[in-house]
């Protein structure tokens, strides 16, 4: 199995995350009107919160701090067997929240040491498990307002964690979607952020299955990405417990999203919103730049919704089609190139042993 392919496939998503994070935090809060009158075109610098070019939020410092605590599960015990029938045990939940807490009060995982930006219900999921005692995947908010894009920003790691792993090992698909929602349940415990995190890390895995299976022919961005929604769309319909969320995925499930008018897109902070607005900017552009700049000139929750669809984008159309110019600008970009490389180091070695 190829080091450098699985690397490179890491590497594209997370710093498609990055970056197009970066690119909007600029302009983060700004109207879509202001976002039509003065359209983001390239990195830029300052504007919301004042910060340098490249500076990336706290979408990247949550995603980041995940990779990081998912490096650590693989100390699990992966010698046992071809199948594994705890998969959603084998993460280490609470390393990952010990991660999140050194982020929001210590600064770690961050451009320059310093937290400028974080959600409410995410502060809340992360002082519950830090000075309540809550188990870490009880520690998330599950109430009707609680269903901002907190967790579904951060939780693109995983879908690394369960596609590569299984290239070696077998898991039943109720153990690998309760270890999506369990981790989106460390801060939002709603059944709807995890659906939407369901939804999202799906069309991520059938992503890098496009990309990484050598087939003469590929398939088409939107065969993709809709692959992915019906197979989501499959378990959760067949699953009694989610059944009072399907309403609200409708447009999602339709396999349409991409043929409503811009003005029908709404990319405000609610997770439904950003990620229809991302799967909507994935299918209606060419390119990973379109893709990003299409997303920061929604307005509003511009580096979320950025950071959402950057991170599919660059699986997608891969690294080498992130501009130069913007990974150049990234904050601490060695930085995550390490933590990149002590995942797919630790992930190479389970799934290449003994091969």
């Amino acid at each position: 199995m190829e080091r450098d392919k699985i690397n490179n496939l890491i590497k594209s998503g997370i710093f498609g995350l990055v970056v197009a994070d970066a690119l909007g935090v600029p302009y983060e809060f700004k109207s879509r009107e202001y976002c039509e009158a003065n359209p983001m075109t390239d990195m830029i610098g300052y504007g919301s919160y004042n910060q340098e070019p490249g500076t990336w939020s706290d979408d990247s410092s949550m995603a980041l701090a995940t990779l990081d605590g998912l490096t650590n599960s693989f100390e699990f015990d992966f010698d046992e067997g071809v199948y594994i029938s705890n998969f959603s045990q084998i993460i280490n939940y609470e390393d990952i929240m010990e991660k999140f807490a050194s982020w929001l009060f210590e600064g770690e995982y961050t451009p320059y040491g310093e937290v400028f930006d974080h959600g409410a219900t995410t502060f809340k999921g992360i002082a519950n498990y830090k000075f309540e005692n809550c188990e870490p995947i009880l520690s998330g908010a599950k109430g009707e307002r609680d269903n901002g894009n907190g967790s579904l920003m951060r939780i693109l790691p995983i879908a690394y964690f369960i596609f590569f792993l299984s290239l070696k090992y077998s898991f039943s698909k109720y153990d690998m979607m309760e270890a999506i929602h369990n981790l989106s349940s460390l801060t939002h415990r709603h059944k709807r952020s995890q659906m939407a995190c369901g939804i999202y890390v799906i069309i991520g895995i059938e992503l890098l299955r496009n990309c990484f299976e050598e087939n003469d022919e590929k398939l088409s961005l939107e065969e993709v990405v809709n692959n992915g929604i019906s197979l989501a769309k499959e378990y959760y319909f067949d699953n009694e417990y989610f059944k009072h969320q399907f309403s609200h995925f409708d447009r999602v499930f339709s396999l349409k999203i991409q043929d409503l008018p811009r003005d029908e897109i709404q990319s405000g902070g609610y997770v439904i919103s950003t990620l229809e607005a991302s799967i909507w900017c994935l299918l209606n552009n060419d390119s990973y730049k379109e893709t990003a700049l299409a997303a920061v000139n929604l307005g509003k929750d511009t580096d979320t919704t950025a950071c959402v669809v950057g991170g599919l984008a660059g699986i997608y159309y891969g690294y080498e089609n992130i501009p130069t110019h913007w990974l150049e600008q990234i904050a601490k970009y060695d930085y995550i190139n390490e933590l990149i490389e002590n995942f797919s180091n630790s992930l190479f070695e389970i799934i290449d042993e003994n091969n």
